[in-house]
C-alpha cells in the first residue's frame, strides 16, 4: 500500500516544486514506484520533468473535475521509475468550478485513492496559497512535508499554515499527518540561515528532518533542462541532499 504524501507551504519561492521533483526523482533512483500529481496551475513540476506544458490534454484539472480517469491522465517522466499527472494552466479555473460541488474538498482524494496500490509514494506539488486545490490535496494525502527556506521571513506564515493543517485533521482528514520541516536554501555561510535553522529546530524539534537542503547552481539550472538533479547531475551537492533526504523518508516508513 502506497503513501500519499501533500508538499505544501501558502509561501511561494520556499522550495516546494524543486522538493517535489527532486524528492520524486530520488525515490525512483532508489526503485520506488513513484507518481508525482502537480496540482499548481503554474505547471513547474510537469515542465522540470521534461513534460511540455503546452501538448497536455489531459492533466490535474481533468483529474480533479472526475471528467477523466487518473490512469488516462499518468504520464512516464525521464526519471526512472517516475510517473506524472501533469499540470495545466487550466487549472487556474478549478477553484471557482469546484465552489458549488458537493464534497468539494473530497475531489482529488476519490480521484486517487485506488492508486495507492499501484505506487509507493505519490507526491502532490501544491499551488502556493491555501485555497481549495491546496485543500483538496491535504484531505487525499496521508502526511504532509513543508519545506521552510533558511531565510528572514521563513516563520512567518508558518502558524497559519499549521492552523489549517489542524482545520483539516479536525474536519476532512483526521489521519493527515506531518511528515517532516524540510530546511532549504541552507547556505553555511550566512549567519542568518544558521539562525533560522536553530530557531525551527528548536521549536519543532521531532518534527524537522535531519536532512537539510543546501543552497546549490546545479539545483537551480536543473529545470531549464526539464531535468531533476538526479538526472542532471548526480554528484552534485543538491543530488546528495534530496538521496539523502528520500532515503530518510523510506526510513520512516519502512
Amino acid at each position: 500500500m502506497g503513501k500519499i504524501i501533500a508538499i505544501a507551504n501558502q509561501k511561494g519561492g520556499v522550495g516546494k516544486t524543486t522538493t517535489s521533483v527532486n524528492l520524486a526523482a530520488s525515490l525512483g533512483a532508489l526503485e520506488k514506484k513513484v507518481l508525482l500529481i502537480d496540482a499548481d496551475p503554474q505547471a513547474n513540476a510537469s515542465s522540470g520533468l521534461g513534460i511540455d506544458v503546452d501538448s497536455v490534454e489531459v492533466g490535474s484539472y481533468q483529474l480533479i473535475e472526475h471528467s477523466t480517469k487518473a490512469e488516462d491522465c499518468i504520464i512516464p517522466t525521464n526519471a526512472p521509475h517516475v510517473d506524472i499527472i501533469p499540470a495545466h494552466i487550466d487549472l487556474v479555473a478549478i477553484e471557482i468550478e469546484l465552489v458549488d460541488k458537493e464534497e468539494r474538498e473530497y475531489m482529488l482524494k476519490k480521484a486517487i485513492q485506488h492508486l495507492k496500490d499501484q505506487y509507493d509514494y505519490i507526491l502532490i506539488d501544491c499551488a502556493p496559497s491555501l485555497g481549495l486545490l491546496t485543500l483538496n490535496a491535504l484531505t487525499a494525502a496521508d502526511s504532509v512535508i513543508i519545506p521552510i527556506q533558511c531565510e528572514y521571513f521563513a516563520l512567518e506564515g508558518l502558524g497559519k499554515l499549521l492552523n489549517t493543517i489542524k482545520s483539516v485533521q479536525r474536519i476532512h482528514n483526521q489521519d493527515l499527518d506531518i511528515e517532516g520541516m524540510l530546511l532549504t536554501m541552507y547556505d553555511a555561510r550566512l549567519r542568518l540561515s544558521n539562525q533560522v535553522v536553530e530557531e525551527v529546530q528548536k521549536h519543532f524539534s521531532d518534527m524537522v528532518f535531519d536532512t537539510i537542503i543546501q543552497r546549490n547552481v546545479r539545483l537551480g539550472e536543473a529545470p531549464s533542462f526539464g531535468e531533476s538533479i538526479i538526472n542532471y547531475d548526480v554528484s552534485s551537492k543538491g543530488a546528495t541532499n534530496y538521496l539523502s533526504l528520500a532515503k530518510e523518508i523510506i526510513k520512516k516508513n519502512d
